[in-house]
């Protein structure tokens, strides 16, 4: 009997699809702000069904003991991975999901092979992996800093002009292999906007609790915001494929929650003080310097 409500799912999520062999440009095909038309309320309403859905289909899955799933979360800083993550696993039994966040490469993993980390962190049958950051780090941010790739150590006649296409081949050939054995991957791209990310980034430094959540190296990354735009236009168009296509989610409008967070020490406000005067000095033409600044409310001096 067909689900009514993954039907309704599979049709909203069906403009989000990188078709397989399609030339995709990010900033032409996919707009950060797309909302097929939908109301907050029905996003709220939709949300809630996908993880009530996904709950149900964790306790077929572990009950199958069969097969697994992988899903790799892809997104520039304050993208949305960690909230992502949060929202939508909300209803699944944490006993069934592992989330790996894969950061700077130890030495260790330096001495193997580029996917042998990630390899590692799959999930067994019946289980839930989910990559907040992935495999695609290595077509990603290794291709636009290339002191990283040095690091790797790869033999000299490796390192020509075809390395990039065929990391691409790799990786399609890894995931065929993975969804051939019973391991779908799940792959999604949160598609943020330049000037977004630069509103996303003064909230955290004009709100003491988010301080603890912002790095003066994400500004530095900011800087090659074109270098990534490209190498993900690059990414989605050869690694989109039918047994594991990309979805490229529109990152603009999210959520918020209110948790209490870390504080963070005085050195580091005037650090995000100086951050905070170089992000407005960037603000495009007809754009506020701070646009959560200027919508706070002013403090209650009574």
């Amino acid at each position: 009997m067909t689900d009514e409500r993954a039907e309704r799912i599979a049709e909203f999520i069906e403009p989000l699809r990188v078709r397989p062999g399609s030339k995709v440009k990010l900033g032409r095909d996919f707009d950060p702000r797309f909302k097929a038309g939908m109301k907050k309320r029905d996003g709220v309403e939709l949300l809630r069904t996908g993880v009530s859905l996904l709950a149900e289909y964790q306790e077929r899955l572990a009950a199958q003991d069969t097969y697994g799933v992988v899903l790799c979360l892809q997104a520039l800083d304050a993208g949305g991975k960690d909230g992502t993550i949060r929202h939508v696993m909300s209803g699944v039994n944490p006993q069934g999901v592992r989330v790996s966040s894969f950061k700077v490469p130890s030495d260790e993993e330096l001495g193997h092979d580029y996917l042998w980390r990630y390899a590692r962190r799959l999930p067994a049958r019946g289980e839930i992996a989910i990559f907040n950051r992935s495999h695609y780090e290595e077509v990603l941010v290794v291709r636009v800093h290339p002191e990283v790739l040095l690091r790797q150590r790869l033999p000299e006649r490796v390192l020509g002009p075809d390395l990039w296409d065929r990391r691409f081949r790799e990786i399609n050939h890894w995931e065929r292999h993975l969804t051939d054995n019973g391991f779908k991957v799940v792959k999604v791209f949160l598609n943020l906007s330049k000037e977004e990310q630069r509103v996303r980034f003064l909230k955290r430094i004009d709100r003491p609790e988010k301080n603890w959540k912002f790095s003066a190296a994400d500004v530095r990354e900011r800087r090659r915001w074109d270098d990534y735009q490209h190498a993900f236009s690059e990414m989605l168009s050869a690694t989109s494929t039918r047994w594991a296509p990309w979805y490229v989610v529109p990152a603009d409008r999210k959520w918020e929650i209110d948790p209490q967070y870390p504080d963070v020490g005085e050195e580091a406000r005037k650090d995000l003080l100086v951050t905070r005067r170089r992000l407005e000095r960037e603000a495009p033409a007809g754009a506020e310097a701070d646009p959560y600044a200027s919508s706070r409310p002013a403090p209650d001096r009574r």
